[in-house]
C-alpha cells in the first residue's frame, strides 16, 4: 500500500488516470490469456506461429503514421489469419509479438508503459477477434464460406475492439481526443475490410485444403500490402510538403515584389502607389476575362513590377516636371528593357520579366521595346497596358492634373485596335461599371501596401540585391 502511494504521489492527474488505464488494460489482457488457456486452447503449430509472429514484428517497425498519435499497420491481417488457422491464442501470440518492435527504441517518453500498454491492446483486440472466430466457424461450417463467415466477423470485431481503444490513450494523455483519433483512423480501418477480407480468407483455406506452408506464402501480400500503405503515406507527405514549400515560395516572391516597388516609390513621389494600383486592376481585368487563378495572381504580380525597370533611370529623369525631350523620351522608354533584366535575375520570374518587357508594346506594332503586334503580345502584358494607361491618366503627374474616369475611359475606348486589345478594355470597362469612385480614381485602401507613400531616401548599390546591383551597374 505503501509502494501504491508513493508510486501516485507527486503525480499529475492525467499521469495517475495513464497508470489506472495501464493496469486495466494489463489486467484485461492477462484475464484473456488465463481463459483461453482454461478453455484448452494450444499452440498447435509452433512453427507456423514464429513465422507469422516474425513477419509481425517485421510489420510492425514501419507502422505508418496518420497523425502525431495514430499510427496503423498490417498486423491486423496477421493475428486474424492465425485466429482463423490456428486459433485465438495463437492470434494472441501474433498480435503480442508484434510489439516487441518497440523495445529497442529509447526516443519515447515512458517507454517501458508505453510497451506495456500497446502489448496489452494487441492481446485484448486478437483475443477477441481469434474468439469470434471460432464461434462464428462453428457456427456456419468449416467449409470455405464457413472461413470467409469467421474472417469477415473477426475483422468485424478486430476494427471495433481497436477503434474503442485506440482513443483512449491519446485522450487520457492530452495528446488528442476520443473521437477525433476514432475520425482518423476509421476510414483506412474499414474501408479496408472489403479488401483484406477475401485475401486472408483465401490464404486461410488454402492453409486448411492444401498444406499449413502455405502460410509461408502469406508473407508476400502482406509486405506488398503493407509497402503499398508506407509509399501511399510517403506520396502524401511528399505533397504537403510541396505545398508548403510553395506557399512560402509565393510569400518570398510577392515579398520581394513589395520591396522592389517600395524603392521606386520612394525615388519618385508622384507614382507612389502607382504599381499597386496597377497591380489591383490587373488582377480584376483578367478575372473578369475568365482566367484561372494562376494567371490572375500572376498578373497581380506584374503589374506590381512592371515599372521596376526606371530604378535604372538617369537621376531626375522621372523628376523632372515639364515635358521630355525626344533623347529623354528614349531613355524613359528603355525602362521595360532594364526591368526585364532585372526580373531575369530571380529565379522564376522569367515569365514575368517576358510580360514586363512587353507591357509598352501596341496591337497594331507601332510599341516598344519590339514592335509586336496583336496576339504576339503577351496576353498579360496587354492587361497591364491597359491597367498602366488608365491608373496613369486618372493621376497626378508632375505636368498636369488627374483626368476624371470617365474621361480616361473614353480615351481607351478611342485607342482599342490601335494601342489595346478590344477584349481587354471591354472587361476593365465591365470591372469599372461596376465599381464604386474611390477604386476608378485607384485610392481606395486596398491600393497601398505597406512601404508605398512613404518618401525615404533611394537605396545606394549597396542596400540593394546582387541581381539587381548587377544589372544597374552594367
Amino acid at each position: 500500500m505503501r509502494r501504491f502511494r508513493q508510486f501516485f504521489s507527486g503525480k499529475t492527474s492525467r499521469e495517475k488516470a495513464f497508470a489506472v488505464w495501464v493496469a486495466a488494460v494489463m489486467t484485461a489482457a492477462g484475464a484473456i490469456c488465463l481463459g483461453l488457456v482454461a478453455a484448452g486452447y494450444r499452440l498447435h503449430h509452433p512453427v507456423a506461429v514464429a513465422i507469422l509472429a516474425g513477419v509481425a514484428i517485421g510489420a510492425e517497425r514501419e507502422r505508418i503514421r496518420l497523425t502525431p498519435a495514430v499510427e496503423v499497420s498490417i498486423v491486423s491481417l496477421l493475428s486474424i489469419f492465425a485466429a482463423v488457422v490456428l486459433g485465438p491464442l495463437s492470434a494472441v501470440v501474433v498480435g503480442g509479438a508484434a510489439v516487441l518492435a518497440d523495445l529497442p527504441r529509447r526516443d519515447v517518453a515512458q517507454p517501458v508503459l508505453r510497451w506495456v500498454t500497446w502489448t496489452s491492446m494487441s492481446v485484448i483486440i486478437a483475443g477477441c477477434a481469434g474468439v469470434t472466430a471460432v464461434v462464428v466457424r462453428g457456427a456456419v461450417g468449416v467449409g470455405f464460406w464457413g472461413v470467409v463467415a469467421a474472417v469477415a466477423a473477426a475483422f468485424l470485431v478486430e476494427t471495433g475492439t481497436d477503434l474503442s481503444l485506440a482513443g483512449v490513450t491519446p485522450m487520457i494523455r492530452g495528446t488528442g481526443s476520443w473521437t477525433e483519433t476514432v475520425r482518423t483512423v476509421a476510414p483506412a480501418s474499414l474501408s479496408s475490410v472489403p479488401l483484406q477480407v477475401p485475401l486472408v480468407a483465401l490464404l486461410a483455406y488454402s492453409y486448411k485444403v492444401i498444406s499449413p506452408w502455405s502460410v509461408v506464402l502469406f508473407a508476400v501480400p502482406a509486405f506488398a500490402a503493407h509497402r503499398l500503405l508506407v509509399l501511399y503515406r510517403q506520396q502524401m507527405e511528399t505533397a504537403e510538403a510541396l505545398g508548403d514549400a510553395n506557399a512560402r515560395l509565393a510569400g518570398a516572391n510577392m515579398s520581394f515584389a513589395t520591396a522592389l516597388v517600395a524603392t521606386l516609390d520612394a525615388r519618385d513621389r508622384y507614382t507612389a502607389g502607382h504599381s499597386a494600383a496597377v497591380a489591383v486592376y490587373a488582377s480584376d481585368i483578367a478575372t473578369r476575362m475568365g482566367l484561372p487563378e494562376h494567371e490572375q495572381k500572376l498578373a497581380h504580380l506584374c503589374g506590381l513590377v512592371h515599372d521596376i525597370g526606371k530604378i535604372g533611370l538617369p537621376p531626375g529623369l522621372l523628376e523632372k516636371p515639364g515635358a521630355l525631350s525626344l533623347e529623354e523620351r528614349r531613355q524613359m522608354e528603355q525602362h521595360s528593357t532594364i526591368g526585364e533584366r532585372i526580373l531575369r535575375n530571380v529565379d522564376d520570374y522569367s515569365e514575368i520579366a517576358a510580360i514586363v518587357r512587353h507591357h509598352h508594346e501596341r496591337v497594331d506594332g507601332n510599341g516598344y521595346p519590339d514592335g509586336l503586334v496583336g496576339e504576339e503580345i503577351p496576353l498579360l502584358a496587354r492587361i497591364i497596358a491597359v491597367a498602366d494607361a488608365y491608373n496613369a491618366m486618372t493621376s497626378d503627374r508632375p505636368y498636369r492634373d488627374a483626368m476624371p474616369s470617365r474621361v480616361a475611359r473614353l480615351r481607351l475606348a478611342q485607342a482599342v485596335e490601335s494601342q489595346f486589345d478590344t477584349a481587354v478594355v471591354a472587361a476593365f470597362e465591365a470591372v469599372l461599371t461596376g465599381a464604386d469612385e474611390a477604386y476608378r480614381m485607384g485610392v481606395r485602401d486596398d491600393f497601398v501596401f505597406e512601404g508605398i507613400g512613404r518618401i525615404q531616401p533611394a537605396p545606394t548599390a549597396a542596400a540593394m540585391p546582387v541581381g539587381l546591383v548587377g544589372v544597374l551597374e552594367a
